[in-house]
């Protein structure tokens, strides 16, 4: 387990980078750039491509920061399609990784691909060269390689991954749709009220010093609330600070926390029916793919536990993992744990009887995606109005509460 998360945390350490000009075989004049560990085989590099190399430099490095960026789900989702075209198109493995690799525009990606493709020079599987990268290959995609190099249908595999990939990046985007949408109209909210509660409030408050009058209840309140937040500011900031690094340490740290988590989210009201959709669709997804590459269904399952996307999910397909394992089916497993959809149940039942679970499933998950799509255009438009009501409510409170003096002044004028 140790060096499971050595292994992930190690980055991927890239070559430089030179900017070479030569002669080609025609007497041409050319230039570029490559990645080489020393300069001398940055050279040895070009002769081999039929380049004399007349001038050969380290490419500079920019002013500020390296250029990197962080290698994201949706790299490793375009680099799998990218692959799977090419191998499709007849393109040798490295060669293919080697086109990929130095023609994507993230340093980082295009270092690890080109590591990768030097495992594989070497002699090693593709399979074995993505496992040494756990943190941008997971066991299900490795999985697939391995049983399409087994298999001598390495493109249709690769095409597979490549579809799912998609698919799941696709189910992700929707959620995260979902949720920035009111997170960040509140947060707006939120900040809207603090500056008016420590700027304007207390100008109003100046003013009514020159009254000489009792204010209303309700404007005291505000008052007192401002005074409170401009005297204590720094202890509100460093609580919800404390707070927010709490949580996320505990979300890290402690199963139970993540998992009360995922229950809670599962149940909340409008969100809770998406996330419950969104988990099934990707249960349906990866273990049709992982079966239709003829991955056995309780090694199936072991990689499914972990892209359902939810603890509680997770939990559920590991148990069902060992009752299929003692020899119950599938479907019947999944009833037990009561919590996917009898639609989803009925079809697996149906896909284990005619020996066509995964196509059974593939279309499951044609069906949850496209309702977790439909479920998140119906959320935004539900909120839009919803959010307007409670910003307008706490703005028009804060605003109401300071112009109450100036109307009750008015009445007795």
């Amino acid at each position: 387990m140790a060096i499971a998360v050595a292994k992930q945390k190690k980055k991927v350490k890239q070559p430089p980078e030179f900017l070479w000009e030569g002669v080609d075989r025609r007497g041409q004049k050319v230039k570029g750039d490559l990645r080489a560990e020393s300069l001398a085989l940055a050279r040895a590099d070009l002769r081999r491509q039929g380049v004399n190399p007349l001038k050969v430099r380290k490419k500079p490095q920019p002013l500020f920061g390296s250029g990197n960026r962080k290698i994201t789900a949706a790299d490793i989702s375009v680099f799998s399609r990218q692959l799977a075209t090419m191998m499709a198109a007849g393109v040798p493995l490295v060669q293919s990784f080697d086109i990929v690799g130095r023609g994507h525009d993230n340093p980082s990606m295009q270092a690890l691909l080109l590591t990768i493709k030097g495992d594989i020079e070497s002699g090693t599987s593709m399979a074995a060269a993505l496992r040494k990268c756990p943190l941008y290959f997971d066991d299900l995609v490795c999985n697939l390689v391995a049983a399409g190099e087994q298999a001598g249908v390495l493109d249709v595999l690769l095409d597979k991954i490549a579809t799912y990939k998609e698919k799941t990046e696709s189910i992700k985007g929707k959620i995260k749709k979902a949720m920035f949408y009111p997170a960040a109209v509140i947060l707006v909210a939120i900040i809207v009220t603090v500056v008016i509660m420590l700027f304007v409030i207390p100008q109003f408050k100046e003013l009514f010093s020159s009254f000489g009058a009792d204010l209303p209840a309700f404007t005291l309140l505000v008052i007192a609330l401002s005074d409170f937040m401009r005297e204590f500011w720094w202890l509100m900031a460093a609580g919800i600070a404390l707070l927010v690094y709490a949580i996320i340490a505990a979300f890290k740290r402690s199963k139970a926390f993540r998992n009360a988590v995922d229950r809670t989210a599962l149940r909340l009201p409008v969100i809770g029916p998406i996330l419950h959709k969104a988990a099934v669709a990707r249960f349906a997804r990866t273990l049709s793919t992982m079966f239709a590459a003829g991955v056995p269904l309780v090694d199936a399952l072991e990689s499914v536990s972990g892209a359902t996307g939810s603890l509680v999910y997770a939990n559920a397909v590991n148990k069902m993992r060992e009752e299929v394992a003692t020899g119950q089916s599938l479907q019947l497993a999944m009833r037990q744990a009561s919590l996917f959809p009898h639609m989803v149940i009925q079809m697996t039942a149906i896909g284990e009887e005619s020996g066509a679970l995964d196509s059974m499933l593939g279309k499951a998950a044609d069906f949850y995606e496209e309702q977790v799509d439909n479920a998140v255009d119906a959320l935004s438009s539900l909120l839009e109005p919803l959010i307007m009501v409670v910003i307008g409510g706490l703005v028009g409170s804060l605003v109401i509460a300071m112009y109450l003096p100036i109307f009750k002044l008015a009445a007795v004028v």
